[in-house]
């Protein structure tokens, strides 16, 4: 495992912000929808730890169409100039209209197919950790494609054919509760990728 000039790990990653498919609190598979934050923020989280590329992921097209106003308004020479920062951070950001789509973007971004790699504090069972997957990734010169459920987490569909599954942030309290925004659970899990642990 490599390091770059910051200490930390060089590897190439990419996350996704699944809108669809996830499970509502009742257990049903369903699309959720996007917000503003969550494309500001993880943007920002993204570009801060090197991130390639950040998608964010709905088949809905009129959440293509509110992503694609919040983004052409950053990316305008105004906003630009108002604020270089953001148009940088959200110079990242990719729709998909699933993971599927996502993967092959990768792949023609990188040219080598990426480990699905998934996480969620709902999760029962995870089979790698932080070091393994790095290994697996510098052996097969392959990149890690982080993704992150809205809603409930995650589908079983997904899971199930993701080859890496990492252990979910648990909470330092006593009380039981573990419910972080998915924003910050994207910016825990980014810094964790790059520091190696």
């Amino acid at each position: 495992m490599s390091s770059d000039k910051s200490g930390g790990t060089s590897i190439d990653i990419y996350i996704g912000l699944v809108h669809h498919p996830v499970m509502n609190k009742r257990g049903q598979e369903v699309a959720t929808s996007v917000t503003n934050l969550d494309v500001h923020d993880i943007a920002r989280t993204a570009k801060t730890f090197g991130v390639k590329k950040y998608f964010i992921i709905t088949p809905i097209e009129a959440q293509h169409v509110l992503i694609n106003r919040i983004l052409d308004h950053w990316k305008s020479d105004k906003a630009n100039v108002y604020n270089p920062d953001r148009f940088d951070a959200l110079e990242l950001v990719e729709l998909a209209v699933s993971i599927e789509a996502a993967e092959k973007r990768i792949e023609e971004l990188d040219g080598n197919s990426a480990f699905i790699t998934v996480t969620g504090a709902n999760l029962k069972e995870y089979n790698n950790s932080y070091l393994s997957l790095f290994s697996k990734m510098q052996l097969d010169k392959r990149p890690c494609f982080l993704l992150f459920g809205t809603g409930w987490g995650l589908s079983a569909t997904v899971i199930n054919r993701a080859e890496c599954c990492l252990p979910p942030i648990f909470g330092a309290g006593p009380t039981g509760y573990n419910h972080l925004s998915v924003r910050s659970a994207v910016a825990i899990y980014c810094d964790r990728m790059r520091r190696g642990l």
